[in-house]
């Protein structure tokens, strides 16, 4: 069997592109739109619409392994590739992509990716191909290793990871985008394991002195317990893009920063809390000193709540280097950034045997494809928690996600794939 073309089309996306430097820079919100000017490269507005671009990875059987290329929310922003158009990457792939690809053998999952991951760039021959190809290919060339043996993309990923699949599903962690009330209560209502990100990409959201994002805390810890029923107890998880470093700055191991975490950790209570990307220090030795300040100082001061890396930490070798100097409680696999779909699997379990947890998001602004595939993922590597994308209306992500582990397990159930431990990190 082997490959007998790749073909490319441009698609949409879940989401939008933001330019977060835009944002963080004073560009104002006008219903969903912002008012601004960008500034990240590429961009023509603040917030345009998302793009995927859909390869097909053709067999000479006739089967068909799919992926989609996506890119981040935040394109361009905390070292990320730049933005990402379709229409300038579907000749690449359809072109010396498939170049490489044709006449392969399918099953032949890890040579294809290696493969891929070592082409340079058409655009900048002293760079990779962008990440969102490199994800997208990958994703189809995963699924057509799966199709050709007649198996999962989970199992084919456990293979090569010399690993054995989940027997449930991975606890995922639900986004809520800018109705982070009623999307949390869905998600309490639904049970979901991790919740509910909050969105507060802003000073304004989350308050000159932090006070709108602890009276948030307060609310989402009520509201939990009213809601929460059988012993269910959610894990509450908060992104705040960065802005400790425009609301505090540093040290952040001062008592003017531990306090306020501590009190966010007293308005969570009896929740478990974790805080995403408190900081953005404009690079990445900059944010791994910031963010183990940090850990040390809430250590120091009994705080119980988890750090968790998101800036700066795009890359493999980025999210190695968080886990080796123990910067964070978890690290973001961010998968979109870290190219093949392979080294997201690989970052997951990196973490295995240290402090660290993983935690294998990626963004909104993905496609159901490239989330069914990050299902597969998740259950191959198990990490703390699996994002639910894309899209910021939660139930869409929640729904794509969720049902793609469980038919999984299902089916491995059914092929007699058991895991020996099926205990998360």
């Amino acid at each position: 069997m082997r490959i007998e073309s790749v073909r490319a089309t441009a698609g949409v996306s879940g989401f939008f592109f933001d330019d977060q430097r835009a944002i963080k820079e004073g560009a104002t919100q006008d219903g969903f739109t912002y008012e601004g000017t960008p500034v990240t490269e590429g961009f023509e507005q603040v917030r345009q619409p998302g793009e995927s671009l859909l390869v097909e990875v053709v067999l000479d059987d006739g089967r068909i392994g799919r992926g989609d290329c996506a890119a981040v929310q935040y394109s361009g922003a905390g070292g990320r590739d730049p933005l990402f158009r379709a229409d300038d990457y579907q000749a690449v792939v359809e072109g010396p992509v498939a170049d490489a690809l044709v006449g392969t053998d399918p099953t032949e999952f890890g040579d294809a990716a290696a493969r891929l991951e070592g082409m340079v760039s058409p655009h900048d021959p002293s760079a990779q191909l962008h990440t969102a190809v490199r994800y997208g290919v990958s994703q189809a060339l995963l699924d057509a290793a799966a199709s050709a043996q007649a198996t999962t993309k989970a199992t084919v990923l456990a293979d090569a990871l010399d690993t054995t699949p989940a027997t449930e599903p991975i606890p995922v962690f639900g986004q809520s985008g800018d109705d982070r009330r009623l999307n949390a209560e869905k998600m309490l209502c639904k049970r979901v394991g991790v919740l509910p990100h909050g969105l507060f990409n802003s000073v304004e959201k989350v308050g000159a002195d932090g006070e709108r994002l602890l009276e948030y805390v307060r609310w989402l810890s009520d509201r939990t317990t009213e809601l929460a029923v059988d012993g269910y107890e959610p894990r509450f998880h908060v992104d705040v893009y960065g802005l400790f470093s425009e609301v505090f700055g540093p040290p952040y191991d001062r008592e003017e920063v531990v306090d306020y975490v501590a009190d966010l950790e007293a308005a969570a209570d009896p929740f478990d809390l974790q805080l995403e990307g408190p900081m953005d220090e404009g690079g990445r030795h900059a944010q791994i000193h910031a963010m183990a300040e940090l850990r040390e100082g809430l250590a120091d001061a009994g705080v119980d709540v988890a750090i968790v890396a998101d800036e700066w930490c795009d890359t493999f070798d980025d999210v190695r280097a968080f886990v080796d100097e123990g910067a964070a409680d978890l690290v973001q696999v961010k998968t979109p950034d870290l190219g093949g779909i392979q080294r997201s699997a690989r970052a997951v379990r990196y973490c295995e045997g240290t402090d660290v947890r993983a935690y294998l998001g990626g963004t909104c602004n993905e496609t159901d494809l490239s989330a069914r595939t990050c299902a597969h993922v998740a259950l191959a590597t198990e990490p703390a928690q699996v994002l639910a994308k894309p899209g910021m209306g939660f139930d869409e992500g929640y729904t794509i996600v969720e049902n793609e582990m469980r038919r999984t397990v299902r089916r491995h159930e059914i092929d007699g794939i058991a895991s020996t431990t099926g205990v998360h990190q």
